[in-house]
């Protein structure tokens, strides 16, 4: 008869994941009444000893995943994109069992590279939620032996879990085509940005492809961030343009919003003059005026995809270290109306 009972013990019996189990006994996390209750009084049953289990578990796992966000436009965790990423995640791994930590660069006058905070956290893994792709911590963290998974960074043996940009611009060219439009202008955030980046790239891949002429006027970047940076590229931009667009392909909606915003204040009526779409379909892309026709992308479906990748690589199961894709939609509003 066995007369030890670990922390995976327990949670077979129990049919519930050893990272709840750590939960309960250790008093910390979310767990619900009705669970914890279960869990003690079973381990009470079994003469489970805590202490024993505890170093078991420090050997094995902690049970913590690691959230690096490296957020270059300082929006912080109300980033109208990542924020909801974050919460998505969270609420995914906290249900197998998992606690997240933020991983800094800095916590008062101690400073360290993301690798090490990792490790002095003794985290499982760590999702690179975003951040600069040529951060040599970054490259340092994904090149160690920690698992790590991204939802916005990409590069040679990472898994990174994306939305498929390239994707997206096609479905707003089609949209803006099939409105008779042919003019087809575009305004980018910081192409510090992997997805600024790739949205260029494909809206270029785009012109070429249904043959529409260039014009040195038809693209603009922001290397500011926030809508008062945009507002003012935006205004720059209007003004010297020698040709009006018939229609404008924003690349984020918080672009959107500031170049609509510039439309108007030089009297140009959105979407009576000029069509306006933007990326993202963040919550107030509904609420602004005009409604903002837009790609909306499945962030929760990304979160929960990179959290089921990075805990398969946690437990060493094999995974191809790649690109994945998450399709998008376009949802039409009022921005490319015809009125």
């Amino acid at each position: 008869m066995k007369t030890k009972f670990t922390i995976h013990d327990l949670a077979a019996d129990l049919q519930v994941s050893p990272g709840t189990v750590s939960k309960v006994l250790n008093g910390k996390g979310n767990v619900t009444e009705e669970t914890r209750v279960r869990i003690v009084n079973r381990a009470k049953e079994l003469g489970y000893v805590a202490s024993h289990s505890a170093r078991i578990l420090k050997a094995k796992h902690s049970w913590t995943i690691g959230v690096v966000f490296s957020d270059i436009a300082l929006f912080g965790l109300e980033h109208p994109f990542f924020g909801s990423i974050i919460q998505a995640f969270k609420n995914f791994i906290e249900e197998q069992g998992y606690e997240m930590v933020f991983i800094p660069k800095r916590v008062g006058d101690r400073e360290q590279t993301y690798l090490q905070w990792a490790k002095n956290k003794n985290v499982d893994g760590v999702l690179i939620l975003t951040g600069d792709l040529n951060d040599p911590e970054i490259i340092e963290l994904t090149q160690s032996d920690i698992p790590c998974v991204s939802t916005d960074i990409a590069m040679p043996g990472l898994t990174t879990v994306i939305s498929d940009d390239a994707q997206g611009i096609e479905l707003m060219f089609h949209h803006f085509l099939h409105l008779h439009r042919q003019r087809i202008y575009a305004m980018s955030g910081s192409t510090l940005s992997r997805a600024y980046q790739q949205r260029t790239i494909a809206f270029e891949q785009a012109l070429h492809d249904h043959g529409i002429a260039r014009s040195k006027d038809d693209y603009i970047s922001s290397d500011g961030y926030g809508y008062p940076a945009y507002y003012e590229v935006a205004t720059r931009w209007i003004k010297q343009w020698k040709t009006r667009p018939d229609a404008i392909m924003a690349f984020s909606d918080d672009i959107a919003m500031a170049l609509i915003r510039a439309l108007h204040d030089q009297g140009i009526r959105v979407p009576e003059d000029i069509m306006v779409s933007g990326f993202d379909d963040i919550q107030f892309a509904t609420l602004f005026t005009p409604s903002l026709t837009t790609i909306k992308q499945n962030k929760r479906l990304i979160a929960e995809t990179a959290a089921t990748y990075l805990l398969q690589l946690i437990a060493d199961n094999p995974l191809e270290k790649k690109l994945y894709k998450i399709p998008v939609v376009l949802v039409p509003r009022h921005s490319t109306s015809r009125g």
